[in-house]
Order: structure tokens, then sequence, then C-alpha cells
């Protein structure tokens, strides 16, 4: 039983990322990088505002505001640890 499920996981898994890896064209690669170089660009802004010695809340505030639409969640597609 086990090794059917795991069989079934490894489809299903090897299948998605098949789809994932062919439903990018230029154009969404395109998009994608300009994602990415905009969420750098916010939190190069982030580190910016903590060097200056605002308040981190401040910091993340307008983090937040530069990534609405960008990525997922409230921490601009990355979050750390302190």
């Amino acid at each position: 039983m086990k090794k059917l499920l795991l069989a079934g996981v490894s489809i299903a898994l090897c299948a998605t990322l098949s789809i994932a890896s062919e439903a990018h064209g230029d154009k969404e690669k395109k998009e994608d990088i300009a994602r990415h170089r905009a969420m750098a660009t916010a939190h190069e802004a982030a580190a910016k505002c903590l060097d200056s010695g605002k308040k981190e809340d401040v910091c993340s505030k307008e983090l937040q505001a530069a990534c609405k639409g960008l990525a997922i969640g409230k921490f601009c597609g990355m979050k750390h640890a302190h």
C-alpha cells in the first residue's frame, strides 16, 4: 500500500513539474524577471529604511506597500528569522 501511494505521489509530482515548466513562455519569463527585479528594489528600499534608523514596523509597512501585487504573503516573497 505504501509503495502504491508513493508511486502515485511521484507520478503526480512529475506531471505537475512537467506542466509547470511548459507553462512559461517568453512573455511569462519576462514578467517573472520584472517581478523579481521589483521585489529586489523593494527589499533594497527596506534595507535602506532600516539603515536610516527608522523603526522596523515602519519599514515593514513600506515594504508591504511596495510589494503589493508582486509576491505572495505580506513579506514580499521572502521571510527570514530574527
